[in-house]
């Protein structure tokens, strides 16, 4: 396939590349937009102010990493200690009300913005998964950042989840694997 003469066809300059790179900008695109969503959420609701900033932020540090692999590193390690700290903060609530909270795996449940964290934080592995092609392809150098960031933003989109929650009294039900066991040191 190739693009037509009509611009007005052309979703994306490079929506045509048949390499995973493509797959990966369209995929940080698609966690932008999920990001978004829980941004717009939070804004209405009042026990959820304190997180418009920070998924503000989110938002458009997606889409910094969306072109930081084709362009110029958008993504700083100052990006990634203030994500910590983020993370650190609101790990600390949820701790500070309930200690082992976050110790579980959970079934993914909740009203919004809940289930479009748990959507972008799907989409964060998707484009970690990417990146990976990108690599094996040997089409790119991966800046360490990207990948960083991208597992950070993962495990801090489900600690939201949590948060949120928490905040509002419902308790995801624990979810225990059939297929994966513990196994107790003697």
């Amino acid at each position: 396939m190739k693009p037509g003469k009509n611009r007005s066809e052309l979703c994306y300059s490079f929506i045509y590349d048949t390499s995973w790179l493509c797959d990966y900008e369209v995929t940080t695109d698609e966690l932008c937009a999920q990001l978004g969503m829980a941004l717009s959420v939070a804004e209405t609701d009042a026990t959820l102010l304190d997180l418009v900033p920070d998924l503000d932020r989110l938002q458009t540090l997606a889409l910094h990493a969306n072109g930081s692999v084709r362009g110029r590193l958008a993504v700083s390690e100052d990006d990634l200690d203030w994500l910590h700290q983020r993370y650190d903060h609101f790990g600390q609530e949820i701790e500070a009300r309930e200690p082992d909270r976050l110790k579980n795996f959970v079934l993914p449940r909740g009203i919004s913005p809940v289930p479009q964290l748990h959507q972008a934080r799907s989409t964060a592995k998707k484009a970690l998964r990417c990146l990976v092609r990108v690599e094996e392809e040997n089409q790119r150098e991966i800046p360490p950042e990207i990948p960083r960031f991208l597992n950070l933003l993962c495990n801090f989109c489900f600690l939201l989840t949590v948060l949120v929650n928490q905040r509002r009294g419902v308790t995801e039900p624990r979810f225990v694997s059939k297929s994966y066991t513990l196994k107790r040191r003697m």
